[in-house]
Order: structure tokens, then sequence, then C-alpha cells
């Protein structure tokens, strides 16, 4: 069970590194129209995590008074939500790939 957990951490991580790769080479090109395609998938998840957890938390995470309602912190939320859904994706394909036969 241990060897999976560790597999799987190693996949999510080389996958999380190629997703930041894929965003830098994006910025690097000027892509910014797919870098807010890639954006818009992660608001959901981050709009439901600003409501579910409580504003004490995001007022401890981001030293910000009323961090909700600033509109910084949803956009870079909904940005780590997507590099996160696509590192996801890549670990289950290396995962997949390398470790299941």
């Amino acid at each position: 069970m241990m060897r999976l957990f560790i597999r799987w951490a190693a996949c999510f991580a080389l996958g999380l590194a190629v997703a930041l790769l894929v965003l830098l080479g994006l910025m690097f090109c000027g892509q910014f129209d797919l870098i807010k395609g890639l954006q818009l998938t992660g608001q959901p998840l981050a709009q439901l995590s600003l409501v579910l957890l409580p504003e004490a938390f995001w007022e401890r995470l981001t030293g910000l008074a009323n961090a909700t309602q600033n509109r910084d912190v949803p956009s870079f939320l909904s940005l780590c939500t997507a590099l996160g859904q696509i590192g996801l994706l890549l670990a289950a394909g290396f995962l997949r790939r390398w470790y299941v036969r």
C-alpha cells in the first residue's frame, strides 16, 4: 500500500512539474487566451472551496481582511486548481503507463 502511495505521489509531482512547464511555455508564447481557458476549468472547484471553507481560514492564509471578496484570491485559486487538475490527469497517465500492467 505504501509503495502505491509513493508511486502516486511521484507521478503527481511529475505531473505538476509538467503542468507548470506548459503554463510557462504558454506565457512565453503569449497564449493568454489558452491560459484564461485553463483558468476557467478550475473556477468551479475554486468557488466551492471559497464557499465551504471558513472566512477565518482565507484571512489567515492570505493575510487579507475579507479575502473571499478580493477578486485576486479567487482568480489565483482557480489557476492553482486548474494546474492541480492537469497534474492529476498527467499523474494518472504516468501511473498507468509505468506501473500498471
